[in-house]
């Protein structure tokens, strides 16, 4: 017999959300489906029965699924079936895994496991759903948590904020924003803007945190209702008695090191001494365990950095609270690249390099969202040596995805159109040291090496991570946050922009309340911070460069009638290929009518131009074309003005003279010149090559025609 389902609704700016539980994955911790219009999300939890062994962090892990069948196709892959997920499905998982981690118990050492299905996929993104889903299974589930939070889409058009913008809304909005919400803060946001001020980035967030209490208000009443009893687990919580004897030999020895400003590295192996001697303590006592003391050590320097800031100003490097780290930046420092744009802030340094495509380069998409292809892609890659460390390389991290995603959205709204720049563009950050924020380095190294290849972006983007410390009623607002501040701080807030607004924003808040007053100052500051990142990066290149250098492959772009495209690639691709193994050129047509031509040199260019726009072009009364006799009557010659289009040429208009007949002026195959006198209604062309000859004009052909 199919149990009973519970459902529960929201509605969210006239939006209705529901949640949906008790018919599927009943083994599950906890399992929901959340619906918005006709997409569908399932998603589970389930938390494992004892605590992973050696483990001294909590394992969780977040699995987004995107099955194809969801929008009915099939996969594009070899195998006909999903594979290792894609970059959205990547990016999906971080946003859904990132409010959701802070909220579970520090102590918890039981592997928890999040997988969510997209079931059905209409016009609404799959990642926000994801969120909710997340959540709610949570809610219900017996695994110990501190929820529920929320997630909402905003979108703006026309001044006016939008909950749940549809992918067509997307495209129409100056806004794209994602949040996580709990009842009382925000918790995570990523944002991508076409050049928002702060205040409008602002009044969105307040929007949004107001918009998600309804979401809110229905996972609790399932809590309520229908909540399992959340489970027990052995807790790794390291003991008061403990802390307080780290702490007293601890705290003397980290703040003499905090006094000396060292570097990164010279830094760390200063802690790790002090951290190593009272490690050495311990060591005949049984009962103590070392990873209890490196946690009780952690949080002594934690603590004291802290308090440093917050009583003194002063960081672990020297800097008060607003000072960027020493800046300088090159380009073109390497032959072959098509750009290159090297950014280096503190020990933080990212070098770019660009390359640039035909449009058969661009990235072909096969998942759920509307998109099917990408001209604008940013990798980002983290070796080990860029933070003095040695592990074998393997994939792309989901870290990595992330990092240069958002570096891409950056820069997204600066780039020009593809009709202005045809080209395919693929830039990849290379991050060669890394002492905080290689993601904003990323977004600043973009700009340099866009710059250099000659790439007309609107305006240049600079990026600036901020951090926070929060103490009751006090606060310090960091800007340019190195590694170390970000693990200790309680926000990590990344702002990118131009000099007219904000591009790309992303925030991890890890507390419970977060004043606008605070935003808003750091949105300020970091503003303040771009601006002279920006300064910097201008003395380098100030510009794009006029032109692109002499090893990219030139592209030219044409339109031509859409019934025109057959005309230029010919029965089964024949004509095409023969252009382009005559002039050298390749040649790639949009389903629009757009046609690119990509050459080495101007003439193979020039040369594939006239052959398209000779198969493409339309007869015009009162033009002059020299074509090819291809028929001889006794009342006249047929010309081919342009391919596969002929006209007649009468006897009459042959010569200025009297013509007795047509074979004492041209034979087959001739070429001559003739003017369009006359296109009937139903497509026959009337040629004069006299007109030509006495150099009339169109009417005055026209008139000597009709006396003849």
């Amino acid at each position: 017999m199919k149990p009973e389902s519970k459902k529960y609704t929201a509605v969210v700016d006239g939006k209705e959300l529901m949640i949906e539980t008790g018919t599927l994955a009943e083994q599950a911790g906890g399992a929901v489906t959340v619906r918005m219009g006709d997409s569908v999300i399932l998603g589970t939890a389930t938390m494992s029965d004892s605590a992973r062994e050696g483990a001294d962090f909590f394992p969780l892990t977040v699995n987004y699924e995107e099955r194809m069948y969801a929008n009915g196709s099939i996969p594009g892959s070899f195998f006909r079936r999903e594979g290792r997920p894609g970059e959205d499905a990547t990016l999906t998982c971080r946003l859904i895994d990132r409010p959701l981690r802070p909220m579970f118990p520090k102590d918890l050492r039981n592997d928890v496991q999040l997988i969510l299905y997209a079931l059905s996929s209409d016009d609404q993104p799959m990642d926000v759903l994801g969120i909710n889903a997340a959540s709610a299974a949570l809610v219900i589930s017996d695994i110990p948590w501190d929820g529920p939070i929320a997630g909402i889409r905003v979108g703006r058009i026309d001044g006016k904020f939008i909950a749940f913008p549809t992918f067509d809304e997307i495209e129409e909005s100056d806004l794209d924003l994602v949040m996580a919400g709990s009842r009382d803060a925000i918790l995570t946001v990523e944002s991508n803007s076409k050049e928002l001020s702060e205040e409008v980035i602002l009044e969105a967030l307040e929007w949004g945190q107001k918009a998600v209490q309804p979401l809110i208000d229905a996972q609790e009443k399932m809590a309520r209702e229908i909540g399992k009893e959340k489970r027990s687990y052995l807790s790794f919580k390291v003991s008061d008695e403990l802390k307080a004897e780290v702490k007293s030999k601890a705290l003397a020895p980290i703040n003499e090191v905090l006094e000396k400003n060292l570097g990164k590295v010279e830094f760390r192996k200063s802690l790790d001494a002090v951290r190593d001697e009272i490690l050495e303590s311990y060591a005949e006592n049984e009962e103590v365990a070392p990873g209890d003391v490196k946690e009780a050590f952690e949080d002594v320097l934690k603590s004291a950095i802290r308090n440093r800031i917050l009583e003194t100003g002063k960081r672990s490097d020297g800097r008060d609270l607003t000072t960027v780290r020493d800046i300088w930046c090159e380009v073109n420092i390497s032959p072959r690249p098509h750009g290159v744009g090297l950014f280096t802030r503190g020990q933080t340094q990212v070098m770019t390099m660009t390359t640039l495509g035909t449009p058969r380069d661009a990235q072909m998409i096969d998942n759920l969202s509307p998109t099917d292809t990408k001209r604008y892609m940013h990798h980002y890659n983290f070796p080990p040596f860029s933070v003095g460390e040695v592990r074998f390389l393997r994939g792309t991290s989901r870290r990595e995805v992330g990092h240069g995603a958002l570096a891409e959205r950056a820069l997204l709204p600066v780039l020009p159109s593809e009709e202005e720049f045809p080209y395919t563009m693929r830039l990849v950050s290379e991050v060669l040291s890394s002492n905080g924020s290689s993601s904003m380095a990323s977004v600043c190294g973009s700009t340099l090496s866009l710059m250099d290849t000659g790439v007309p972006i609107k305006a240049p983007v600079a990026g600036v991570a901020m951090g926070l410390v929060k103490e009751g009623d006090r606060y310090a607002i960091l800007t340019d946050i190195q590694g170390l501040e970000d693990h200790i701080g309680n926000m990590d807030f990344k702002v990118a922009g131009t000099d007219q607004g904000i591009t790309a924003l992303q925030m991890d808040i890890k507390l419970k309340g977060l004043s606008s007053q605070v935003m808003a100052e750091a949105l300020e500051q970091a503003k303040a911070a771009r601006s002279l990142i920006m300064s910097k990066m201008l003395e380098t290149i100030s510009e794009p460069r006029e032109d692109l250098k002499p090893h990219v492959p030139r592209i030219e772009a044409i339109r031509v009638p859409v019934d025109k495209i057959g005309a230029i690639i010919g029965p089964g691709g024949k004509i095409i290929r023969e252009i382009q193994e005559d002039t050298g050129a390749k040649i790639d047509i949009d389903d629009d009518g757009l046609v690119y031509i990509a050459t080495d040199n101007a003439e193979s260019a020039r040369l594939a131009k006239e052959r398209i726009e000779g198969l493409t072009a339309t007869p015009e009364v009162g033009r002059i074309y020299t074509g090819r006799v291809v028929g001889i009557k006794t009342f006249g010659a047929f010309v081919e003005i342009l391919p596969g289009i002929d006209g007649l040429v009468h006897i009459s208009q042959l010569e200025s003279s009297h013509v007795k007949n047509v074979e004492d002026v041209v034979d087959f195959g001739d070429e001559i010149t003739v003017m369009v006198t006359d296109i009937s209604k139903d497509g026959k062309i009337r040629l004069s090559r006299q007109a030509v000859l006495e150099g009339w004009s169109l009417e005055e052909a026209q008139k000597a025609d009709r006396k003849k």
